[in-house]
């Protein structure tokens, strides 16, 4: 415990296990969805809590180009790659340290892992301040390759269901999608749209929108390009409850709301990450890493009521 929020972590996926919030009133409160045993952890299939890599979100047809060299992925969902294939990194048993103040976790993925090109040595770090959890990513390749980082928590905020708490997320524009959730163009702006979220809404009011986007989704399965500022990208209000602020050094956020469970809305995820499918997009920000290069990034998550 450090002051009112205590993490758990797990070498498999590198998962955040169990996240755990003392709220104003002196209860404390689980702030995700937690795996409660070994052969849970060992059983999800949902990502749950979970590092996706080498690319988190999804690469169309499961291929790319860099360099002139076409690189061909192994696929786990509809002819795509989807966080990094089927033996992606949250189901690798990664190398944890216990350093006191964090826990830091390391992964050597060899070259041609799921069909990447390079060695990539990667870094995890989780660490706990105060109401705020830190999760820092590091990388280093020995040729070019892609990277994607994100973490796969889904926040419930002490809630058996989220349809009343307002979510906000300081985008305005994003990326609409095809049939099989991957970016049809350029991102599009929010105004108009229900996924103007730059003032809040209900969850309900999100995932209940008639709009075609959402209606074939089964609720938001979408990224936000998001502004580049010093405040939060995004922010999730409980009535009356806790407060999640999400700060973040990426590009995108996709926000998730936990579509394959019933009834939707009981959890939603907020992947701070590049844009999916950016290998096959020279538009979109680039997820190249070369050799000499150190990919970093870093999202706090910050709690508060």
């Amino acid at each position: 415990m450090a002051d009112r929020l205590r993490a758990e972590v797990v070498d498999l996926g590198a998962r955040l296990a169990a996240l755990e919030y003392r709220l104003d009133s002196g209860e404390t409160t689980p702030m995700i969805i937690a795996l409660p045993d070994a052969a849970s952890v060992v059983g999800d299939r949902g990502a749950t809590g979970a590092v996706c890599g080498r690319y988190a979100n999804r690469i169309r047809g499961g291929s790319f180009e860099l360099d002139g060299v076409s690189h061909v992925l192994e696929v786990n969902e509809n002819g795509n790659t989807l966080h990094g294939g089927p033996r992606g990194f949250m189901t690798r048993t990664w190398e944890a340290r216990d350093a006191g103040d964090h826990v830091e976790l390391r992964l050597h993925s060899q070259a041609g892992d799921q069909g990447f090109p390079g060695a990539l040595d990667v870094r995890v770090t989780y660490a706990v301040v105060g109401a705020s959890l830190t999760v820092s990513y590091e990388a280093r390749t020995d040729a070019p390759t892609v990277i994607n980082l994100t973490n796969h928590a889904y926040f419930t905020l002490g809630c058996a269901h989220l349809g009343n708490a307002l979510i906000d997320v300081q985008a305005s524009t994003y990326l609409p999608v095809d049939d099989a959730q991957l970016p049809v163009g350029p991102w599009s702006p929010v105004a108009g749209t229900p996924f103007d979220l730059r003032e809040p809404q209900t969850l309900d009011s999100l995932v209940g929108s008639d709009a075609p986007q959402i209606v074939h989704a089964g609720g938001v399965d979408h990224c936000f390009v998001l502004h580049a500022t010093d405040g939060a990208a995004a922010t999730v209000r409980v009535p009356g409850g806790p407060v999640l602020e999400v700060f973040t050094t990426e590009p995108g956020l996709q926000v998730y709301t936990a579509n394959h469970l019933s009834p939707v809305g009981q959890a939603v995820c907020l992947e701070t990450q590049h844009l999916p499918d950016s290998p096959n997009r020279p538009d979109y920000p680039s997820t190249t890493l070369r050799p000499g290069e150190v990919f970093r990034s870093s999202t706090t998550f910050r709690f508060s009521g």
